[in-house]
């Protein structure tokens, strides 16, 4: 979720430099590009030998003109093509900007992120336009709103505040901490840690990176999406991003205090239908490396 304004500032700083470059922001990079982000480290307290190929997809804000079938069906082969031993999905998956001329249905969305495949399986969590475009699931609190239903529908686990057992790990899904508003959520950690057992480690999908800072080390590694990276980002730094801590979390492999944290830059686009210096990415995380 971008500011209006911060976006509006990214994008004049991008004109700034030119013609070409805003025209590259509007109609090129959000359309056309499609990176592999790719991280390698060996976290805290990882079993020796044990190495995970991990793929990240965040984001995906779904709605033509950017985001229409044919590039959701082309993102979904590009991931495959990746081999990972599994496969997150980090929440956003419907449209978040008036810029959309229409409005892909949930079913359809998540029949298309139902053909990823992954021997460790294929798992979710919901973002807070998941939460905000279904606003009877916000007015009554229901456990799962309209696109998580589709996407379990379409073989997808949706895990809000649970831990599952993927292989050699344990994959904790925490619900969004934006759900009914701005940092007010259905995110529950002490549940999600009560779930806890044994000693393999424990890898986390949290939507929102902030997050981070109130996990305990049990925690080896955590992926989020939401920022976008910024949107607009020029010589690593990024006007505005959706978190109390500026920069610090807007995109990349965060290391503290023997914790780690993987914030991708995310596929789609959020008020504006504009990306500079911050393409789309298939996030890839070697874990082990």
């Amino acid at each position: 979720m971008m500011s209006r304004r911060g976006l509006l500032a990214g994008l004049g700083a991008t004109m700034a430099t030119g013609t070409g470059s805003a025209a590259y922001a509007l109609g090129v990079e959000p359309y056309l590009r499609l990176a592999v982000e790719r991280h390698a480290f060996l976290p805290s307290n990882w079993p020796a030998g044990l190495r995970l190929r991990v793929v990240v997809l965040a984001d995906l804000h779904a709605g033509a003109p950017v985001m229409d079938e044919a590039r959701i069906e082309h993102i979904v082969a590009a991931a495959n093509t990746l081999r990972p031993d599994l496969i997150l999905l980090l929440g956003d998956y419907g449209p978040s900007t008036r810029y959309v001329t229409r409005e892909i249905p949930h079913e359809d969305v998540a029949r298309r992120l139902g053909a990823l495949r992954a021997p460790l399986g294929v798992h979710a969590v919901l973002g807070n336009h998941d939460w905000w475009e279904d606003r009877d699931a916000v007015r009554h609190r229901t456990s799962l709103p309209s696109i998580g239903r589709a996407l379990e529908a379409s073989g997808i686990q949706v895990l809000q505040n649970d831990v599952v057992r993927a292989g050699p790990v344990l994959l904790g899904g925490l619900d969004s901490s934006w759900a009914y508003a701005v940092r007010h959520g259905a995110d529950d950690l002490p549940k999600l840690l009560g779930q806890v057992t044994g000693d393999a480690p424990l890898l986390l999908m949290a939507h929102e990176p902030d997050t981070f800072t109130t996990l305990p080390g049990r925690v080896g590694v955590t992926f989020s999406g939401h920022t976008h990276g910024g949107q607009v980002r020029v010589m690593g730094w990024s006007p505005v991003v959706p978190s109390l801590y500026g920069n610090r979390y807007a995109w990349g492999h965060v290391r503290e205090e023997g914790r780690d944290l993987v914030v991708s830059g995310g596929l789609g686009v959020s008020t504006f239908p504009v990306r500079f210096g911050v393409p789309p990415e298939i996030t890839l995380v070697e874990l082990g490396a």
